[in-house]
This record gives C-alpha cells, structure tokens and sequence, in this order.
C-alpha cells in the first residue's frame, strides 16, 4: 500500500509535460508527489538504460570540456542537486552542469532525445529555483542552455517571467493538494507510467512500454 508523504515533493521533470500541454494527467505526479517512492510498485520497462546513460554521459563530457576549455568553472550533475521548500511542496531537481562568470550564471542541461517545448521548461525551473534554494547562487542572472547532439537552443533570463511563474505555481498547488488532481487516463501516456493498476485502476493496459528517459526517481 501506497505510504503518504508528511509533506509532498515533486521532482521538476513531472512538471515539463504538464506544463506544455504535452500531457494531461496530472494525477498521475500528484500520486508521485504524496506517496513514498519506495512503497508502490512499479510497471516493468524495456528501456535501455545502460545505452542512454553512456550517449548522455558522452554528451555530457563534451560540454563540460568544452566549458573547461573556455576557463569556466564547471559544476556537474550531483553538485547541482537542490529541493526549494515552498509553502505546499518542496520543489526536487538536478541540473546537468552549471557554469558561473561574475553575477551570470548559465545552466546546461543535455538532451540525447528529440527537441521538445518541455526541456525548455525544464531549464526555466531550474533558472527559478537554483539561486533561491542554493546559497552560492543568490543572486545570480542565470540563463539556460539545451545541448543536444547536433544544435544548441538557448534560453534568456527574461524567459522567466511573472505569467510562467505563475502557471507552473498553480500546478504545484494542485499537485500538492490533499485532493487529488485530474485525472486523465489515456494509452499514450498510459504507456509512459510506471504507476501500476495496483493504485490506478483507471490504468489503461497496453502492449506498448516505455522508451522514456528516466529520472533518479
């Protein structure tokens, strides 16, 4: 049985879909944000972890070398790890590296897959969240920066605006309500959770499993 959190927590990349309208169902991170990882059961998957970690991490090193090159201090996955405690919910992410010149900051994240709305939101949360929750980046303009294999896609400081801030507050609202959130079963994105009939009988069964990338969670 599914154990409740004292206080939810939710991991940034349950947010991105959400929040481009490339998902719908946002109980399926409600449950992840006010259950304990370790006490539901997760469906099976056939993606290939072992093969996406080794083109992330070769990525991955070739834009901190790079960095490197360029004599920017370069701080790397683990390093970046931070959890802003809001009012409703603390807020969990790790960025891929963080490279910091005087009062600017860029944050890089590396993307293996194909380019989507989502990874831009992704580095927006994180431009959120990095100089409020850890102490060495108070006050840093920080912009962002998707690396994928072959292009680059970058994203101003003033991206971050008062009307994304806004939305994606409300979602985390509703995330960490004691009411759950809507709930939109559907074989798509059936297909890419890990939550099992077990806890959504809603769960529509498919064939099909996920290739997602994964999470740490």
């Amino acid at each position: 049985m599914a154990i409740k959190r004292e206080t939810p927590y939710i991991w940034v990349t349950w947010l991105t879909k959400l929040l481009v309208g490339e998902n719908s169902c946002e109980w399926a991170a409600w449950f992840k944000a006010n259950h304990e990882s370790s006490s539901w059961a997760k469906t099976p998957s056939n993606f290939d972890s072992a093969s996406w970690q080794l083109g992330h991490t070769a990525l991955l090193n070739r834009i901190r070398q790079t960095a490197e090159e360029e004599g920017k201090v370069v701080f790397t996955e683990s390093q970046n790890h931070f959890s802003l405690r809001g009012r409703t919910a603390t807020l969990g992410g790790k960025p891929d590296l963080i490279t910091v010149s005087g009062e600017h900051g860029m944050i890089i994240d590396a993307k293996t897959g194909q380019p989507s709305p989502s990874h831009h939101v992704q580095l927006l949360l994180y431009m959120y969240a990095i100089p409020r929750s850890l102490r060495q980046y108070k006050g840093i303009d920080f912009e962002g920066k998707v690396v994928y294999p072959d292009h680059e896609a970058y994203i101003p400081s003033f991206a971050l605006d008062d009307t994304f801030i806004d939305n994606f507050s409300e979602l985390i609202q509703r995330l960490a309500s004691h009411d759950p959130a809507r709930k939109v079963p559907s074989k798509l994105e059936c297909s890419f959770c890990n939550i099992t009939s077990a806890d959504c009988a809603e769960r529509v069964e498919t064939d099909i499993t996920s290739d997602a990338e994964t999470d740490d969670f």
